[in-house]
């Protein structure tokens, strides 16, 4: 439990499945409709309450009621978020009866214990601050996440909870907001699979006293501390042991080289042979090549950090198998892609794929 005792702005962006949970509608209801005040953020693990039908419906509406009567804020500013297995109802009564107990161990330092509570296969907690000098004075940001499989866009299996005692008007919050999103949790990926239980909910408190309306400082601050978060998610993919970037250069949109970055991302044979520690770029021109952007064989170029493997459609002369071998050793690494047709560019984030995944996902119920 979260809770957001005085005036609070909240904003919040979610996955875009069209089956997702009864909780990310009933969030975003709320957040269309309701007025600003008092909040909480309520988590739990282990059951996503998704494809529940009207029984999700009533135990969202189940633990709202409770938690609304043990902190005496309204129900419409109530937000739940459920993570874990889809299909199975949750017992909310069980959270419901807890909602007490939770409201008495509220602790203004309790944020790494949220951390750690909301985690399913993830292996460390993930927590991200920032300050920011604005004209008026420091506003403080700080933000917990959890994730670590079903990890695509549209954000990924996450759950993200960001604080600020910044000063800003909701719908301005709401379009700072989406636009970080869209440029971090929007831009990674462990295995292409888009969960129905997304989450990112950003509160403004006001406490500072400080305005940071209209200010770029604060948009830039709240951004990192998302790109933060969504870095410590892809290093915690599901039997990752590599970080990879991929950036894709010289295409004819910025749509194109997203397009053709993703494809690379989220390409099995890509990540196995990154797992391999296989400088195998061949899979890298597959990649392109499928990926439905503009391409040009001939005008190609592709490296390994520094180390260029080819260009001009051709091997580049002075390739060394032995460097990029070498190269591919290192816990993170970039793959550089040159389309040669433009000056759009766009950059995604990703991991390795190694028999770990296989082994959590295929005793995950079990």
């Amino acid at each position: 439990m979260l809770a957001l005792m005085d005036e609070a702005v909240v904003a919040g962006t979610f996955t875009r499945s069209a089956t997702r949970s009864a909780p990310v509608r009933d969030c975003q209801r709320k957040l269309a409709q309701s007025e600003d005040g008092p909040a909480a953020f309520l988590v739990n693990s282990g059951n996503s309450n998704a494809f529940t039908g009207r029984l999700g419906k009533e135990a969202v509406a189940g633990i709202c009621a409770a938690a609304a009567s043990a902190l005496g804020i309204a129900e419409e500013r109530i937000f739940t978020s459920s993570t874990g297995v889809i299909g199975e109802p949750l017992p909310w009564q069980r959270i419901a009866e807890a909602v007490p107990a939770l409201r008495d161990a509220l602790d203004a330092g309790g944020i790494e214990p949220a951390a750690r509570a909301i985690m399913t296969t993830d292996t460390f907690p993930k927590g991200a601050s920032a300050e920011v000098a604005l004209p008026g004075g420091t506003v403080r940001i700080a933000g917990i996440a959890k994730g670590s499989g079903m990890i695509a866009p549209d954000m990924a299996t996450m759950l993200v909870y960001v604080f600020t005692d910044a000063k800003v008007g909701r719908e301005e919050l709401q379009e700072i907001v989406s636009t970080a999103c869209d440029r971090t949790f929007n831009r990674i990926t462990v295995d292409s699979d888009t969960s129905t239980s997304d989450t990112l909910l950003v509160a403004a408190t006001g406490a500072s006293g400080v305005d940071a309306s209209g200010e770029p400082a604060f948009a830039q601050a709240l951004q990192g501390v998302f790109h933060d978060l969504a870095l410590q998610v892809v290093r915690d993919g599901e039997g990752a042991t590599k970080l990879v970037e991929v950036r894709v250069t010289g295409a004819v949109s910025e749509a194109d080289a997203h397009r053709v970055a993703m494809a690379i991302a989220n390409s099995p044979l890509v990540k196995t042979a990154i797992a391999g520690e296989d400088a195998n770029w061949g899979r890298i021109v597959m990649a392109v090549g499928k990926s439905g952007a503009e391409a040009d064989r001939d005008r190609l170029a592709i490296r390994f950090g520094d180390i260029v493997v080819a260009r001009d459609g051709f091997r580049a002369p002075d390739y060394s198998e032995e460097a990029a071998s070498a190269y591919m050793r290192r816990q993170e690494l970039e793959i550089g892609v040159d389309l040669g047709l433009g000056d759009a560019t766009a950059a995604v984030w990703t991991c390795d794929l190694t028999h770990g995944y296989i082994d959590i996902n295929a005793d995950y119920r079990s």
